[in-house]
């Protein structure tokens, strides 16, 4: 099911703000003749309403065109209480309520046998008739196509006397069972589907508990090293290369997944975590590194880098893409930026980047700007209540909202979403001025996943109109002189 709702607009325009609509409603029945007066007061009447009931009615409240597509995905997960707060000893019990993820909680005599693909809970009551239920350990359960690829797991609640079957390693505290399968290789999902899952699930066990991974791969653990050490005091286990029994007292397998790329306090009922939590975790994970990397450098210093600058030079980061949605015209941006006060630098982050080197750049900066897409992800590494400037091109407008704008304003983040006009777009110079793909993107969006990748995802690049995006510059840097003025203040202050 799809929801479509959205403004209309005149081509070349931009989308009126709410104060701009409010007032065009207002100003209706000035321009009318008297004898039209009651009839454009009541057209005026129902158009103000059709523009403000999304706002209204609706979840999203910072953006004045969208639309929401599989509009159930906006349910967030529950987790089921009854499964994780009262789960019998030699039980196994699954919520499979969730939209994005099932999870099942085992408790007793867990062990792994890798062989079979099987996890087995023994029980004691011998009057208990075996009990079977599968499951895939990955938060994409919607998504028929990659859930194909995922390894699935049999549960296994038996009665069978536990030893005839040999224990070789034995556990003193539980393990979480996922899968690093699926999307993982791009930073969105491994975020989204992977990491921030993570921290939700283990947050109860303060590091207590040891993660056995379904589709293993070395190059993940190394590069979510740091953040792993500060959620488990034990080595990760690769599941495919378990040649022995393990065996856990408790066991949790698959993932809670709250919403797109955040942590919803009010779900996790043990220990709750908000997002801001989860990029506190960040800092702390990151920070050892980030001052090892300055000691190879020289600097010796141990202070903030965002104090080093004058308060009048903020820092501007741009996330350049190498593909497609690159922004033609960079070296103006970056000209322009200067030209304004910010101090700016340029990130060309890869899939083997270190990410504590991206996390020092965006720790340390005040402005983040960037073409919607997965590297947007790295807003998780802005600090509260700094600037992150989403350029969103033709046909990505829903993505960008949900998986990029909403989270940050969740993070606590200034978001500025700039949403570009054809002329601005690449595919300008390709087609008719009045071709759907340029005046009306969502008939071909609605067509479905393919053709917004192909045409809008793979085929655009950005180019910026200068005068334009120049609004949204200064109203940063303006922005982002007063929050390192207020924060200077409040630290003389607090001395």
């Amino acid at each position: 099911m799809m929801v479509h709702l959205h403004r209309s607009h005149r081509k070349g325009e931009e989308s009126l703000s709410e104060s701009q609509a409010f007032v065009e409603c207002a100003n209706v029945y000035r321009r009318t003749r008297p004898r039209l007066l009651r009839l454009f007061t009541l057209f005026s009447l129902i158009s103000c309403s059709l523009v403000f009931a999304p706002r209204l009615l609706g979840r999203s409240s910072f953006f004045p065109f969208f639309y929401l597509e599989d509009a159930f995905l906006d349910e967030t997960e529950q987790p089921s209480l009854s499964c994780s707060l009262t789960l019998k000893n030699g039980s196994i019990c699954c919520d499979r309520n969730g939209f994005r993820s099932d999870i099942c909680y085992m408790k007793g005599d867990v062990r792994i046998l890798p062989a079979t693909s099987s996890v087995f809970c023994y029980t004691n009551d011998t009057k208990e008739q075996e009990e079977t239920t599968k499951i895939k350990p990955y938060t994409r359960k919607w998504e028929t196509s990659v859930m194909n690829t995922i390894e699935e797991l049999t549960l296994i609640r038996t009665s069978s006397s536990p030893h005839l079957h040999q224990c070789d390693v034995h556990h003193s505290v539980p393990a979480i069972v996922f899968s690093t399968g699926g999307y993982t290789g791009n930073v969105y999902h491994e975020f989204n589907d992977g990491i921030l899952p993570l921290y939700i699930t283990s947050q109860s066990y303060k590091k207590e508990v040891v993660f056995v991974i379904l589709e293993f791969h070395n190059w993940w653990v190394t590069k979510y090293g740091d953040i792993l050490s500060h959620l488990t005091n034990y080595p990760p286990i690769d599941f495919a290369r378990i040649d022995q029994r393990h065996c856990f007292s408790e066991a949790v397998v698959g993932l809670n997944i709250h919403d797109d790329l955040t942590v919803n306090p009010s779900l996790m009922h043990r220990d709750p975590k908000s997002i801001v939590d989860f990029r506190n975790m960040l800092d702390d994970a990151y920070t050892p590194r980030i001052r090892a990397i300055r000691k190879e450098e020289g600097d010796e210093a141990d202070k903030d880098e965002s104090d080093l600058r004058p308060i009048s030079s903020p820092k501007l980061v741009i996330i350049s893409r190498n593909d497609s949605r690159a922004i033609l015209n960079q070296e103006s941006l970056v000209k322009l930026a200067e030209e304004l006060g910010f101090v700016v630098e340029v990130l060309w982050p890869t899939r083997t980047t270190e990410l504590a080197k991206i996390y020092r750049a965006l720790n340390s900066s005040d402005v983040m700007v960037g073409v919607h897409g997965a590297a947007m992800t790295h807003f998780l590494f802005m600090r509260p209540g700094t600037v992150f400037i989403q350029v969103v091109p033709l046909g990505t407008d829903w993505a960008a909202q949900t998986y990029y704008g909403e989270p940050a304003v969740k993070l606590g983040l200034k978001y500025m979403r700039y949403k570009i006009l054809p002329r601005e777009s690449s595919l300008y110079a390709e087609y008719d001025k009045e071709d759907p793909v340029l005046t009306n993107p969502r008939s071909l969006t609605k067509k479905g996943w393919e053709v917004t990748k192909h045409l809008y995802l793979e085929r655009q690049n950005v180019i910026l109109d200068m005068k334009r995006f120049r609004k949204r510059l200064e109203m940063a840097y303006l922005y982002s002189v007063a929050r390192r003025r207020r924060e200077m203040m409040d630290g003389f202050a607090f001395l």
